[in-house]
């Protein structure tokens, strides 16, 4: 009987992720004002009527697809912190954005375009927590600066994850995924030349 009841916990927990991803993926190519709960249920091969089961409102998936971003941050900050020093680690990161222009080109960052819709309603609410999603970003890329020892590191982040959010607005808005790839080489010859101060 345990057996059984942690099979089907397992078997409700992934599907449970399968929802909460298909929701990243759904309202970043839609939007979440224009996504359906029945377009997530779709692309989580999962029955419209046990969505609820998992997610009560559109809103609900709309706050998943935010949790599942900051799980993939923090999926990708945990590899690139495995990397040998903060420079490398940084350069990793644009490399990464580089690596997803023909998204970007279609859809802008997936953080950037959901806290911009969500920005339009009333404070308080997803509009703050999309916000903590990409203060996580800005938080991971300031301790790396801090760690080269560079000064202004707060500075230094708000112009490496504004540029990344720029690029991608820009590449969307052109359609054209060489606006990453021009922008990303750039950005990496810049955190080539940065030194820390000499003591």
């Amino acid at each position: 009987m345990t057996d059984s009841t942690g099979s089907r916990a397992r078997t409700a927990a992934a599907k449970r992720q399968r929802l909460m991803t298909a929701a990243a993926q759904v309202v970043h190519r839609q939007g979440a004002e224009r996504t359906t709960i029945a377009d997530i249920a779709h692309a989580a091969d999962v029955p419209v009527g046990n969505v609820y089961y998992y997610f009560k409102t559109k809103d609900d998936l709309v706050a998943a697809a935010l949790s599942e971003h900051a799980r993939q941050l923090d999926t990708l900050t945990g590899h690139l912190d495995r990397l040998a020093g903060p420079r490398e680690r940084l350069k990793a990161l644009v490399e990464g954005w580089a690596a997803q222009r023909d998204l970007a080109a279609r859809y802008g960052c997936p953080m950037g375009t959901l806290a911009m819709e969500l920005d339009k309603r009333p404070e308080g609410g997803l509009d703050a927590e999309a916000g903590r999603v990409i203060r996580l970003l800005l938080d991971w890329v300031e301790r790396q600066f801090r760690e080269l020892g560079l000064p202004d590191p707060g500075g230094l982040a708000l112009t490496l994850v504004g540029a990344y959010q720029g690029m991608s607005l820009l590449a969307s808005a052109l359609r054209d995924p060489d606006v990453m790839t021009r922008e990303c080489a750039r950005l990496l010859g810049w955190l080539d030349s940065l030194a820390a101060p000499s003591h």
